[in-house]
């Protein structure tokens, strides 16, 4: 792929991280689950996807332009740096499951580390933003909520990669 199709491909999926991350925003799931914060990952999904499709470089340059840009939407410099802080988790430790240890573990296990670590990365955020590690006493529940959240994550990644390969065959021209 040439280096204009990749800048043109990182831009669209940047552009569809921020979109589902907004979308995320309006999906009232506290109502459902009475987790204060708690999100579906939606956004995860295209960073997994860049990840696997693109380079690590790539990967994290789409999440760091989603978080800043989702950011100045929301007006929230405490949320830039609570998903900086658990983006940056979630993704390296994505990169290396995926990576060193890709054969030992499922996009479902991957996913719901992925979630863990983005749960784990924003606890020490707040611990710096309100200067107590009391909020270290909400990490369990968060934890707990990673758990399905990283399965749904999983299971959108892992028909995406799936149809992906369709796709590479078809355009080989390889019999479906």
């Amino acid at each position: 792929m040439s280096k204009t199709k990749r800048i043109a491909l990182c831009g669209m999926l940047t552009a569809l991280a921020l979109a589902l991350s907004l979308v995320e925003r309006m999906i009232p799931l506290e109502l459902l689950v009475p987790i204060p914060g708690i999100k579906l990952g939606l956004a995860n999904v295209v960073t997994m996807f860049a990840l696997l499709f693109l380079t690590p470089k790539e990967a994290y340059a789409i999440l760091f332009c989603r978080i800043v840009l989702a950011s100045l939407f929301a007006g929230s410099v405490t949320q830039l740096l609570f998903s900086l802080f658990g983006g940056m988790l979630a993704l390296t430790t994505t990169w290396l499951l995926l990576h060193k240890h890709g054969s030992w573990f499922s996009f479902y296990g991957i996913s719901a580390a992925s979630a863990a670590m983005h749960n784990f990365g924003q606890i020490v955020a707040a611990m710096l933003v309100m200067q107590t590690v009391d909020v270290i006493a909400y990490l369990p529940l968060l934890l707990v909520s990673s758990i399905p959240m990283g399965v749904l994550t999983g299971t959108i990644l892992n028909a995406l990669q799936k149809h992906m390969k369709h796709l590479r065959l078809a355009k080989k021209g390889t019999a479906i």
